[in-house]
């Protein structure tokens, strides 16, 4: 059965100055919420509104029973990680985390149990320039949560890193999502940080949030962008059945049926976001034979999109899993792809991401 629903954080700015942000955003109070959109769509300024860093900005603010609004920054219970870590050079690693557990009268082992988290033991006796990008943007993390924050706010936190601290850095807030005991609120402009991290996702165009949902439902929408860009994927969530360590072949139980990916080794019963590129989904009307895809499995279309040159947007239901086929316009036209239509959607085991 359905555990409690979550309650929720209710986000609410707005700012004087017309036309530069008037956003009005509701997020769980766990997991990650991702926002996205284009550059100078008032991402970064809505992260500073919150934490109350832009003067004349005006609204509600509630998290929980309380309201932030009227309360000075120093006084907002938030951590905020920027896109440089800004930690003071002059202190270690250990004497960074300190200040700002002592801040919140959190010191002693909680320094001790985040700096595990975040694998920073190693580098406690440290000052910061002797460490990494990587490991820098993992301190200013760690810093964060000692604060003890009732919201975690995330502002493009990898987006200077070279391409390894990227994968490394986003491993370790990946591992601390399921964790973290606060909402984080994380702002990207980058699709594939979102589909390996957001919960939740919210679109700010122009300073105004036009559509936020589930990262599953947001990224196959038919009326928003993400489903019609080259990049678009769908993800699904599942848990880990099998292991086939000959092959590098993981079996994912998921509400579509069980799918087979290619991957790096996987413990059994653990959660698994399997994520499958559009472009990378074919449509069949029967279950095909003798051939090398190891993924086909019913669905039913649930909707189409026309709307882009010579391409069709094809949102299918499979089992209550949501997933996208980018189909040219003849392909679907001589299949006679149409909602309610019965497929079966074809998925080589080497395109899904586990």
């Amino acid at each position: 059965p359905a555990g409690p629903a979550l309650p929720r954080v209710s986000i609410r700015i707005r700012q004087r100055i017309p036309g530069l942000l008037d956003a009005d955003l509701d997020i769980p109070s766990r997991g990650v919420t991702a926002v996205i959109g284009a550059s100078g769509a008032g991402k970064t300024l809505l992260l500073r509104c919150i934490a109350g860093l832009e003067r004349g900005a005006e609204g509600v603010i509630t998290v929980g029973e309380e309201e932030w609004h009227a309360r000075p920054p120093h006084e907002r219970p938030v951590g905020f990680v920027f896109q440089e870590p800004s930690l003071f050079p002059h202190l270690t690693v250990r004497r960074n985390l300190e200040f700002s557990a002592t801040r919140r009268k959190r010191a002693g082992t909680a320094t001790q149990v985040v700096a595990a988290r975040l694998g920073l033991e190693d580098l406690l006796d440290r000052r910061p320039e002797r460490l990494s990008g990587g490991e820098a943007q993992r301190v200013a993390i760690a810093r964060a949560l000692l604060t003890d924050a009732d919201l975690l706010l995330m502002d493009e936190p990898v987006s200077a890193l070279d391409p390894d601290a990227r994968r490394e850095v986003l491993r370790y807030i990946v591992d601390l999502r399921g964790d973290a005991a606060v909402p984080i609120l994380y702002v990207t402009h980058d699709i594939d940080e979102v589909a390996r991290l957001a919960d939740h996702l919210a679109l700010l165009e122009r300073g105004r949030v036009v559509a936020s949902g589930t990262l599953e439902e947001m990224l196959t929408r038919l009326d928003l962008p993400l489903s019609h860009s080259e990049d678009a994927e769908s993800v699904i969530p599942g848990r880990c059945s099998a292991w086939d360590s000959e092959h590098r072949l993981v079996s994912v139980h998921t509400a579509a049926g069980v799918f087979r990916a290619v991957s790096d080794d996987v413990r059994l019963g653990s959660p698994v976001r399997l994520r499958i590129k559009a472009r990378d989904v074919s449509l069949a009307l029967s279950a095909a034979e003798g051939t090398s895809i190891l993924n086909i499995l019913p669905a039913r279309v649930a909707g189409v999109s026309l709307r882009d040159p010579g391409k069709a947007v094809v949102l299918l239901d499979a089992g209550g899993a949501r997933m996208l086929a980018h189909l040219s316009r003849m392909s679907t036209e001589s299949l006679g792809i149409a909602e309610g239509r019965e497929v079966f959607v074809q998925v080589k085991s080497v395109a899904v991401l586990a």
